[in-house]
């Protein structure tokens, strides 16, 4: 995609992620300016992604970028409360604004729309789909200069309706150290193969945790296999993350921005 994109296919003649086999992409709303859109993804449920998803925003906001969160997770909605967020969004005739976080993420997820966060949502595919479209089309996003959008597992509506309607720029796939992940990577792979877009590397979650009195790190799921799946598909592995019990609090306190830890160190050499 050009760096002077402005997501406008119609006035457009260039052959780019924008527009796939024809299909023109959904349009921002005029008051977004999005320059990148990275999407967190996974072929199964349980590995991590919107903690990956969040790690990446904080990390970015760190380097001084502009970070936002698309949560596409309509049925698990978690990045609210990993980001502290609790207020409803501003609305407007023509215009939802995200909510910001503490340090400056814009976030728009279903559960700031919702009158009781707890209530299930209980909705058919397609119209969970088109949530998720609309938080594209009808969100006024602002200036961002990357978009992190924590998908849901698998391989269905949702991340269907993402590759074909967003202008995602690549996929970071989130992995565990187990050796059915390569199932899991290589429907990931796939999927991401056929819609044409570019993997940006594996993250491996979950790789070990480190003993409090020794340091050692013990490999609780076992021996990693991701390095080897990685080169099956010509992958980069971006990061392997270790288990930290600091996390899980600072996720269920709405705190993770203030993080400093292994955890966040593993993610200083990413560049997407």
């Amino acid at each position: 995609m050009s760096e002077e994109c402005t997501h406008d296919c119609s006035s457009c003649g260039a052959d780019c992620s924008s527009r796939e086999n024809g299909i023109e992409k959904a349009q921002p709303h005029y008051m977004s300016n999005v320059k990148k859109v990275i999407a967190v993804v996974s072929g199964k449920g349980g590995v991590g992604k919107s903690l990956v998803t969040s790690l990446l925003a904080v990390d970015h906001a760190r380097k001084g970028f502009k970070t936002a969160v698309l949560d596409a997770d309509i049925t698990g909605p978690s990045i609210p409360k990993i980001f502290g967020i609790n207020e409803r969004p501003v609305t407007t005739e023509d215009a939802l604004f995200p909510c910001e976080s503490e340090f400056g993420t814009k976030v728009m997820s279903i559960n700031l729309l919702m009158e009781n966060t707890n209530d299930p949502v209980i909705w058919r595919g397609p119209v969970i789909a088109g949530a998720v479209t609309q938080f594209w089309t009808d969100v006024a996003w602002g200036d961002v200069d990357y978009m992190f959008v924590d998908m849901p597992p698998g391989t269905g509506d949702v991340p269907l309706t993402v590759f074909q309607s967003l202008p995602v720029d690549g996929i970071v796939i989130v992995t565990s150290p187990q050796s059915l992940v390569s199932l899991v990577v290589e429907k990931s792979v796939r999927m991401a193969k056929m819609m044409n877009v570019p993997i940006l590397g594996l993250i491996e979650n979950m790789s070990y945790i480190k003993c409090p009195d020794c340091g050692k790190e013990i490999k609780l799921f076992g021996d990693s296999h991701v390095d080897e799946i990685a080169a099956q598909y010509d992958l980069k592995v971006l990061a392997k993350l270790p288990i930290d019990p600091l996390v899980a609090s600072l996720c269920d306190s709405g705190k993770l921005e203030i993080i400093e830890n292994d955890v966040i160190a593993a993610f200083k050499d990413i560049k997407l």
